[in-house]
């Protein structure tokens, strides 16, 4: 170890809390609850000296297998090889912004959860979650209608300024979030992986979106892996951002039902869409209604819960023509993301001519737009058709 190394510059030597526990939040055997421990001891920087001479009290360690003495030798042995003015400097390279708990820029919403993040990492504005915020969530196995009511829903929330809150996920929330980012407020999105390792990487370009727009932020520093306990975390945070969580599909289990556990837990306001019976993406909704959730049968429904019922604006017809036969087959495989036609020959278990001979009838009336090899939905204009009579 060298004595005039990066790790033994004086504590408190021009960095801001936030450096201190951005390093912290990397640190192995750090989840949430001990990076508030650590960040409860007192000054940050103080708190890292004490990282760094192996004298944290045993008391802020993870209760996990590993023995708490042994936690805290780990901890000063990784801190001679990180730094966290150089951690900091490549935040700041990477564009990545860090919000700690208490302090600027940190959301109103999280201040009196019971379990906030002590850091948020963020892409984006964290000024976008100072708006009235819903959470639309649901499962990745989604079918086509509920990734179309989940659009829809992310549009007219975002047409009359509400930010649309969800996590990223294939499916229902890509859907949400693609539909937010057509409707005018900015959108945001909470992940379970470090903001330079997007999860999914299918939904990349669409996390970029919602960057530009709005915001993707998590608790979890760059490097950091997807993991899965990381997505129920996750999904606390999710629930806390927003007043009203809405699922439009789900399993009876899953990442939906955690995240409408922690809004229960949190006094929200959870709504369902209904689905069909014997639908499988439909079963854990409609057991919540059963339940006792409220039923959204659209965006009225939840500027109702949201106390807005004045802000509902008439949504245009959709004058595009109905498909029927291969070409509703089709749309009904196809997500808000772009796909392939060989994905879609096996999803619709139709032969490649079939699902051409689609395409090209959901091209003409408005329904899919290309790019390159990759097809996906178009959202309905709204002024009609996009083509001329």
């Amino acid at each position: 170890m060298n004595p005039a190394g990066p790790s033994h510059r004086p504590a408190g030597a021009g960095l801001p809390d936030a450096a201190y526990l951005a390093t912290m939040a990397g640190l192995d055997l750090v989840g949430p609850a001990t990076l508030r421990r650590l960040a409860s001891l007192g000054d940050p920087a103080a708190t890292w000296e004490l990282i760094r001479t192996g004298r944290v009290p045993e008391s802020v360690c993870a209760a996990r297998a590993v023995a708490p003495r042994s936690q805290v030798e780990r901890w000063r042995r990784q801190s001679e090889t990180v730094d966290p003015e150089s951690a900091w400097i490549r935040l700041r390279h990477l564009g990545i912004g860090v919000v700690a708990l208490g302090g600027d820029g940190y959301p109103r919403m999280l201040l009196d959860d019971p379990d906030p993040p002590a850091v948020l990492f963020t892409l984006g504005d964290p000024a976008v979650l100072d708006q009235p915020c819903v959470a639309v969530v649901g499962t990745r196995k989604s079918t086509g209608y509920g990734r179309g009511v989940a659009h829809d829903l992310g549009r007219e929330l975002a047409a009359v300024g509400v930010c649309v809150v969800s996590g990223l996920a294939l499916g229902i929330d890509a859907a949400a979030h693609a539909g937010a980012c057509e409707g005018g407020a900015p959108p945001a999105a909470v992940v379970g992986a470090g903001l330079d390792r997007p999860c999914p990487g299918a939904n990349l370009a669409l996390a970029r979106r919602v960057a530009a727009l709005g915001l993707v932020c998590s608790e979890v520093p760059p490097g950091t892996r997807a993991q899965p306990w990381r997505f129920p975390v996750r999904n606390r945070v999710v629930a806390s951002l927003a007043s009203v969580v809405v699922v439009v599909e789900s399993a009876r289990t899953g990442g939906s039902m955690s995240t409408v556990d922690h809004a229960v837990a949190r006094d929200r306001t959870v709504l369902a869409v209904p689905g069909p019976v014997g639908n499988p993406a439909s079963e854990g909704c409609n057991a919540l209604i059963a339940e006792g959730a409220g039923v959204c049968t659209g965006v009225g429904d939840v500027l109702a819960a949201l106390g807005l019922s004045g802000l509902v604006r008439a949504t245009p017809e959709d004058r595009r023509e109905t498909p029927g036969g291969d070409a509703a087959t089709v749309l009904d495989a196809l997500c808000w993301r772009p796909e392939s036609v060989e994905f879609l020959a096996r999803e619709t278990r139709l032969d490649l001519r079939a699902v051409v001979r689609g395409l090209d009838w959901l091209e003409r009336h408005g329904w899919v737009r290309r790019t390159g090899g990759f097809v996906q939905r178009a959202a309905a204009p709204p002024g009609g058709p996009p083509w001329s009579p």
